[in-house]
C-alpha cells in the first residue's frame, strides 16, 4: 500500500478535490501504474455531475499514459518500467465476441479487483476504471498497452479515450477509405480526431460542421478540407452541394459521422449521407433522449448502414501501437489536440473552459 495524491468527485456537482488516496499493492492480473500525463475529458465532467452513475467519490481521469511501476501475480503483457497508454477495455478472451475474433467488441471487460481508497478507508470509484488524475494508480494488466517509450505522454495518452473514440469512429466503424467523401458534425476534441482518422485514411473530401469558428478552423488544421457553420446554413444542404463537386450526382457524403449526441444533429446525419451511406454515431446521447422521428421508407430507401461507435470500435493492442508510429512518423499530429499543460489543482477550471470550449484538450502533467 502506498499514498498518493489524487482528485476526487465527492458528491453531485460539487468541486473536485485534491486528496490523498491510498493505492494497493497490485494483486493477480493487475497493475500500479505512475501516471505521467492525463487529458481532460467531458466523460470526467459527466462523472462530477452524477450523468454515470451515483457511485461517489469518484477519482476521476482516464486519458492517460504512464510508467508501469508493479505488476503483480500471473501478469505477462507488460512489466515494471514499460511506457503504456491506458485504455478502459481490457478484453477477457473468453465471451462470445472474442471467441469470434472480434475483441473490440469484447462483451466482458474488466478492470481491478481490488479497490484504491481514501485515507479513512472509504472505496473510490475510478472513472472508466482507470482513476488516472493521481500519481499513481491501480488498473488491470489488460488496461495497459505498450508503446514506443519515445513518445511524449501528454499526447500519446490521448489516445486513451477522445482521440481513439474519433479516429477509430472513421477508420474502424465508418470504413473510411481513399475515394469516399466524409462529413463530421461537431468539431470537438473527437470530432476533430474523426477529422484527422478521415485524413490518414486519405478520404476527399473531408467536410467539417459545427457553430464554432475556432472550432472549424482546428478542423481544417487537422484535415478538414471544407467547413459548414450550420448556424448560418442548413448543413444538410451544404454537405451534399460539396460532395456533387467531386463525385457527380452525389446526394450526400458516404460517410457522415455525428459527434455530438443529440437526435437533431443525428437526423441531420441521417439526410446528409449519399445513397447507400453510412451514418456513424460517436457523439454519447444522454437516457432521457429518443430517435427522431424518421419515415420508416426513407430508412429502407436510402439503404447502406446505421452505425454506433463503442470506443471508435478500437482494440487498444492494434491501435494504439499503430497510431503511435504514425505520431513519431510526423502522420498524426496529436500535439495540435493538446491545449494547455496544467497541474492537478488546476482541473476544476480546466472542467469550465471546456464547458465554453475554449480548449480542445487540458492535459494534466503529473
Amino acid at each position: 500500500m502506498q499514498q498518493v495524491k489524487g482528485v476526487i468527485a465527492r458528491a453531485q456537482g460539487a468541486p473536485v478535490e485534491v486528496v490523498t488516496i491510498n493505492v494497493p499493492a497490485p494483486g493477480p492480473g493487475e497493475a500500479v501504474v505512475q501516471v505521467q500525463a492525463c487529458g481532460v475529458c467531458h466523460t470526467d465532467l459527466h462523472y462530477r455531475e452524477g450523468g454515470i452513475n451515483d457511485d461517489f467519490p469518484f477519482l476521476l481521469g482516464h486519458e492517460a499514459a504512464g510508467i508501469v511501476e508493479a505488476v503483480g501475480p500471473g501478469v505477462a503483457e507488460v512489466a515494471p518500467g514499460d511506457f503504456v497508454i491506458l485504455n478502459w477495455r481490457a478484453v477477457c478472451g473468453e465471451c462470445r465476441a472474442c471467441r469470434r475474433g472480434d475483441s473490440q467488441y469484447c462483451f466482458n471487460t474488466h478492470n481491478t479487483t481490488q479497490k484504491m481508497t481514501l485515507e479513512d478507508g472509504t472505496e473510490l470509484s475510478p472513472a472508466l476504471g482507470i482513476g488516472a488524475f493521481a500519481e499513481k494508480t491501480l488498473v488491470a494488466a489488460g488496461q495497459c498497452t505498450k508503446v514506443s517509450p519515445s513518445a511524449r505522454p501528454a499526447a500519446a495518452g490521448l489516445l486513451g479515450c477522445g482521440v481513439m473514440a474519433g479516429i477509430g469512429a472513421a477508420i474502424n466503424t465508418g470504413a473510411v477509405t481513399r475515394g469516399k467523401s466524409v462529413a463530421v458534425i461537431g468539431c470537438g476534441g473527437v470530432g476533430v480526431a474523426a477529422i484527422a482518422g478521415s485524413a490518414l485514411a486519405g478520404a476527399n473530401p473531408i467536410i467539417a460542421v459545427d457553430i464554432d469558428a475556432k472550432k472549424l478552423a482546428k478542423a481544417k488544421e487537422l484535415g478538414a478540407t471544407h467547413t459548414v457553420d450550420s448556424s448560418q446554413v442548413d448543413p444538410v444542404e451544404a454537405i451534399a452541394e460539396i460532395a456533387a463537386q467531386f463525385y457527380e450526382g452525389a446526394e450526400g457524403a458516404d460517410v457522415v459521422i455525428e459527434a455530438v449526441g443529440r437526435p437533431e444533429t443525428w437526423k441531420q446525419a441521417f439526410y446528409a449521407r449519399d445513397l447507400a451511406g453510412t451514418v456513424v454515431l460517436v457523439g454519447v446521447p444522454t437516457p432521457d433522449m429518443k430517435m427522431p422521428d424518421l419515415p420508416l421508407v426513407d430508412v429502407f430507401g436510402r439503404g447502406g448502414a446505421l452505425r454506433s461507435s463503442w470506443y471508435g470500435d478500437c482494440l487498444p493492442t492494434r491501435d494504439f501501437p499503430m497510431l503511435v508510429d504514425l505520431y513519431q512518423q510526423g502522420r498524426l499530429d496529436l500535439d495540435a489536440f493538446v491545449t494547455e499543460e496544467i497541474k492537478l489543482e488546476e482541473i476544476e477550471a480546466a472542467f469550465e473552459r471546456m464547458h465554453h470550449g475554449e480548449v480542445l484538450r487540458s492535459v494534466v502533467i503529473l
